[in-house]
C-alpha cells in the first residue's frame, strides 16, 4: 500500500512537471504576440492626415511668368490625405496692377489668387500616379469682358530612378485656359537630387523644364507674344532644415522674345511693368506643419 501511494505520487509529480514545462514556451510567446502592459501593440497609421504651409516669396513666378510684378509675396496652404486620395488649397498674394486683357483692353488688376485642387496618387511597381484637377481662381480680379479663371486637368507619373534620384513627368490640359484664351496643353519634366546632410541643412538640387501650346487668338497675343508656344524652366536648389523649414533659391527663364507683338509693356512683352517673363532670381522661405 504504501509502495502504491509512493508510486502514484511520482506519476503525479511528473505529470504536473510534464504540464509546466509544455505550457512554459506557450506563456512565454503569448506576451510577445498579443502585447502586455510592458510591451504594447503599436497603433496603427493614421488613415488620414492633415498638413499647413505658408511662406514668403521674393517673387511669385508661374510657369516663367512673374504674377507679382518683381515683388515680395505671402503665400499659404491646408493638405489633406486619406490613402491615395487628396485635396487642397493654396494661396497667393499678387500684382496685376496696370495689366489688360491684351483682346479687350480691359483692366485685370487681381491681387489674390486661390487654387483647389484634389486627386489620387497610386502606385504601381515603381512608378507613383499624379490624376488630379485644379480650379485656378482670382477673387478679387477687374475682368467685366474676360475671366481670369480656369479649371486644369492633370496626369502625372514619378519615380527614383537612381538613389535620391527622381524622374518626373507631368501633362495639364484646360479646356479654357486664363483670360479665356482657349484650350491649353501644358507638359512638365523635373529633376530632383536629394544630396547627404551638411550641417543642420538636407540639401536638394532640382531642374524643371515646361512647355505650353495654345492656338487662340487670345493666348497668342496675351501668353505667347504672337507665337503658339513657348518654353520655360528653372533650376536651383532646396535647403531643408529644423524639420519643418526649407529654403528655397531658384533662376528662371523663357523662350518668350521680349517685343511688343502680343501687345505687351511699353519696355517690351516680358520687361513691361506686369507680368514680366525674362531671367530673374527667386528665393522662398517655406514652414510646413
Amino acid at each position: 500500500m504504501t509502495f502504491g501511494i509512493t508510486r502514484f505520487a511520482r506519476l503525479a509529480a511528473a505529470s504536473a512537471l510534464s504540464a509546466a514545462l509544455a505550457v512554459g514556451p506557450a506563456l512565454a510567446d503569448g506576451p510577445s504576440r498579443r502585447g502586455s502592459i510592458k510591451d504594447p501593440v503599436a497603433p496603427a497609421p493614421r488613415a488620414c492626415a492633415l498638413s499647413a504651409n505658408v511662406a514668403l516669396t521674393t517673387e511669385y513666378v508661374f510657369r516663367g511668368f512673374s504674377q507679382t510684378a518683381e515683388g515680395p509675396a505671402i503665400q499659404g496652404g491646408f493638405d489633406a490625405t486619406c490613402g491615395i486620395f487628396y485635396a487642397g488649397i493654396w494661396a497667393s498674394a499678387l500684382d496685376f496692377a496696370g495689366a489688360t486683357d491684351a483682346n479687350t483692353g480691359v483692366p485685370i488688376d487681381a491681387h489674390l489668387e486661390v487654387d483647389f485642387y484634389a486627386g489620387i496618387k497610386p502606385k504601381t511597381g515603381p512608378v507613383t500616379w499624379d490624376l488630379g484637377v485644379i480650379y485656378y481662381a482670382y477673387p478679387n480680379s477687374m475682368t467685366p469682358d474676360s475671366d481670369l479663371n480656369f479649371v486644369e486637368f492633370k496626369v502625372g507619373g514619378s519615380a527614383e530612378i537612381w538613389k535620391g534620384g527622381t524622374l518626373g513627368v507631368t501633362v495639364f490640359y484646360s479646356p479654357d485656359y486664363t483670360l479665356e484664351t482657349g484650350p491649353v496643353w501644358t507638359v512638365e519634366t523635373g529633376l530632383s537630387q536629394a544630396l547627404p546632410t551638411i550641417g543642420m541643412f538636407t540639401p536638394t538640387l532640382s531642374a524643371l523644364v515646361g512647355y505650353q501650346k495654345g492656338d487662340d487668338a487670345g493666348y497668342l497675343a496675351g501668353v505667347g507674344n504672337g507665337d503658339d508656344n513657348y518654353w520655360y524652366w528653372n533650376a536651383g536648389v532646396t535647403l531643408g532644415f529644423l524639420e519643418k523649414w526649407s529654403l528655397d533659391f531658384r533662376y528662371w527663364d523663357t523662350s518668350i522674345e521680349n517685343n511688343n507683338l502680343g501687345g505687351g509693356g511699353v519696355n517690351g512683352f516680358c520687361t513691361g511693368g506686369v507680368l514680366q517673363c525674362d531671367q530673374r532670381f527667386v528665393a522662398t522661405l517655406k514652414f510646413t506643419f
